[in-house]
């Protein structure tokens, strides 16, 4: 499915690198507009808090660095800009849309398992969105941290074969237009369509602040885009960590 490159933004294709993240950040001072960067493949990629992430052979491997607007207190939020762009795009290339959840703070989920990651560095001079996502392959369960939800991929689950190129031509686009809604209206629209794809909304989660470990009815995010338990010690808007979930979270977002 085509869809109009946005207007005003680059795209650096490159066969073999560390990472896109470190391309982008080595390349930031001479990037003139907003710019992906994409890669074949990833020699030494990361994930959150530094985790190891494995491109594998035909997935997706991106970096947008670009400038945004607004206070750099909330370039957080341009996680959940990330996420609604890539379900749009997911759902372009699949025709599903039932199948795909958002898990807060920054991963795309297919039928219960991870199918994507997105990582945010804030640097100098602006901001780095890293995304990856399994089309084809997916990194053995040995691998994965304890109680991490199961790896999925497009293409097992659905049939659906997608190259990178074909993905970044439909989620280009959906990222500008996320980016508008933010930078015009704030993040307001962006916690309410985030909203209506969680997953596990309503549901018993855990989440893991430190060595702590928070039980609670996930019950909204907050206006900042902290998620928010309902715990028998009371509210808790907790800002960064990571969630766990009893079992796989249902296909349709918040039932």
């Amino acid at each position: 499915m085509m869809m109009d490159w946005p207007h005003g933004v680059d795209h650096i294709a490159l066969d073999t690198v560390q990472s896109t993240m470190t391309e982008a950040r080595q390349r930031a001072s001479v990037l003139s507009c907003p710019t992906w960067i994409t890669a074949k493949r990833q020699t030494a990629g990361t994930g959150r808090r530094g985790r190891a992430w494995d491109t594998g052979a035909g997935n997706f491997s991106a970096s947008l660095m670009y400038r945004p607007v607004g206070a750099p207190a909330d370039l957080a939020q341009r996680s959940f800009v990330a996420a609604l762009a890539l379900f749009d795009a997911l759902e372009a290339v699949s025709g599903r849309s039932d199948i795909f959840t958002l898990k807060w703070p920054n991963d795309v989920l297919l039928r219960g398992g991870k199918l994507a990651g997105i990582l945010l560095e804030s640097i100098s001079n602006g901001l780095i969105v890293g995304i990856g996502v399994n089309l084809m392959s997916q990194p053995p369960q040995e691998v994965l941290e304890p109680r991490a939800l199961p790896p999925k991929t497009l293409f097992a689950e659905t049939g659906v074969s997608v190259t990178p190129d074909m993905l970044l031509e439909v989620l280009a686009p959906a990222y500008a237009r996320w980016e508008l809604q933010i930078a015009t209206y704030g993040f307001a629209p962006i916690r309410q369509a985030w909203l209506g794809k969680a997953a596990n909304l309503g549901k018993t989660i855990h989440a893991r602040v430190g060595t702590a470990q928070i039980t609670g009815i996930f019950t909204t995010l907050d206006e900042g885009g902290a998620i928010v338990l309902e715990t028998p010690q009371g509210r808790r808007a907790i800002s960064a960590g990571d969630i766990f979930f009893d079992k796989e979270p249902p296909d349709a977002a918040g039932y």
